[in-house]
């Protein structure tokens, strides 16, 4: 028999799933690790935890099936600055997606390098959490380990380098770094030297379901490896949930409610938002995708149960949810680091608006599930004003497991939601990836449509989406208002 891994390095955990050839998942292992918050509005992390976290996992993981694995792959956080030296260690903590750090930096490529520039040189013009402006910030602000970078990698293509010792990244990944010309699929030499870095000390580029070497003979002895596994470059998060959810033809959407929450349109080429308020990424399969995002999602949710409410009963919170109508007048803003899709905003903030004596926690539970899914919806509208008018979506991550938020979103979105039989996720396209890798498959299209079905579609309600929808057309003048307000 073969076995293929599956990894998915997130914000708070990583997760691993040991698949057979058939696709049927025969274990789910996951270990936690801490974000820093080492300043207002930064967020960092340890490297070594994620290796910590992946010498945890990988013993009850792979037991008993360790020497008949031939394929591996990483799905993991984007953006995320991982600085090596020259011996190959890491350098400082690494900055993440969701650090709000850089707004001066990202200022400055936006209104002095210039929007149009950024576009036409990457498909993107510049995000607070992108990896660019998180190096133009180190190189001002820490100018001695700045001086010490040898090699840069985004946080999964830390964990193929610690299994393989080879430097990479794959195409989708190293989009969010504005440091790719994506049309191209290559590095973009003028965005190097407004970083002040050097080609060399970017990875070599893959596309993800592309080997990019074997295990280590050390590694390999320590676990049991069979030392002819491959390890796949791997891919961003949403690119890997996009294999493993099927979003894979052209106008097929994706959404994930993770610690962020993401709207993903696959396209059979490359094109840009006019505005660049989404985001033009190539994908895993090789092809293109628009992109949006909201810094906060199913983490909004966790907010309030565990920091306010100071409970983790998830399921009690789903059934009261369940017992309320929408209040007309309560609304909802996620916006709890910031946002990035359409506003590209660091200093926006999260607000309940319309509280009465009479609102109810329920009522201010399924205000959040709203909110979270009206800052998709404002994605989903710029898709449409470029004439990208999806049908339906996949809808996938932590908060999917939510029955009412999974018919919020129905209403909100006005489309079908399909929840496939598999709700791994990145991790399901990690290992759909691993399969391609070590020539399971001939093509992400080939694994994900024979191993990926929907088990369950949940209908928009006619009457209760026109409600919904005529309460999105007050939330969308909400950002706009309270914009005029912040000093």
């Amino acid at each position: 028999m073969k076995y293929y891994i599956g990894l998915d390095l997130g914000t708070s955990s990583l997760k691993g799933i040991l698949a057979n050839a058939a696709g049927s998942i025969l274990r789910t292992c996951s270990a936690d690790y801490n974000v820093l918050y080492p300043a207002k509005g930064w967020t960092e992390q340890n490297c070594a935890d994620w290796l910590t976290a992946l010498e945890k996992i990988l013993p009850p993981l792979i037991d008993g099936y360790a020497s008949e694995i031939v394929g591996l792959s990483v799905a993991g956080q984007m953006h995320g600055l991982v600085a090596l030296d020259e011996q190959g260690a890491v350098i400082r903590p690494c900055i993440l997606w969701n650090d709000g750090r850089t707004e001066a930096e990202t200022a400055y490529l936006n209104e002095t390098v210039g929007r149009e520039e950024l576009s036409l040189r990457t498909g993107n013009i510049a995000f607070a959490g992108f990896t660019a402006p998180k190096l133009l910030w180190l190189r001002k602000h820490e100018p001695e380990n700045f001086a010490r970078i040898a090699m840069i990698l985004l946080p999964k293509d830390y964990i193929v380098y610690y299994l393989t010792g080879q430097f990479s990244t794959d195409y989708s990944d190293a989009s969010g770094t504005l440091l790719l010309d994506v049309a191209h699929k290559c590095w973009s030499r003028e965005m190097c030297r407004v970083c002040g870095i050097r080609i060399d000390q970017l990875p070599p580029l893959y596309e993800s379901y592309q080997p990019v070497g074997t295990i280590r003979p050390e590694i390999a002895r320590r676990f049991g490896f069979n030392p002819d596994a491959v390890v796949a470059a791997g891919a961003g998060d949403n690119a890997a949930a996009a294999v493993g959810t099927n979003t894979l033809t052209h106008g097929s959407c994706n959404i994930s409610l993770g610690t962020s929450g993401t709207i993903f349109i696959a396209q059979s080429a490359f094109s840009v938002d006019p505005n660049n308020a989404l985001h033009s990424f190539v994908h895993a399969n090789g092809g293109w995708h628009l992109m949006g995002c909201t810094l906060s999602a199913a983490s909004c949710r966790s907010w309030w149960l565990e920091s306010i409410l100071k409970t983790g009963d998830y399921a009690e919170d789903e059934r009261g949810v369940t017992t309320v109508s929408s209040d007309p007048d309560l609304y909802f803003l996620p916006y709890l680091n910031g946002e990035r899709s359409p506003h590209n905003d660091v200093r926006a903030k999260g607000a309940f608006i319309g509280l009465t004596a009479t609102t109810t926690r329920e009522q201010m539970s399924r205000a959040i599930m709203e909110g979270v899914a009206f800052s998709l919806r404002d994605c989903m509208e710029i898709a449409r004003s470029n004439g990208v008018n999806p049908t339906s979506t996949n809808l996938c991550g932590g908060g999917a497991k939510s029955a009412e938020w999974r018919r919020i979103f129905a209403n909100v979105l006005g489309l079908d939601v399909h929840i496939l039989t598999t709700e791994q996720g990145p991790s399901f396209g990690a290992v759909l990836l691993a399969m391609v890798a070590s020539g399971l498959y001939p093509s992400c299209e080939a694994a994900a449509g024979q191993l990926t079905s929907v088990r369950e579609t949940i209908r928009p309600d006619p009457t209760e989406a026109a409600l919904l929808s005529e309460k999105y057309r007050t939330y969308r003048q909400l950002y706009p208002l309270l914009k005029t307000l912040r000093k």
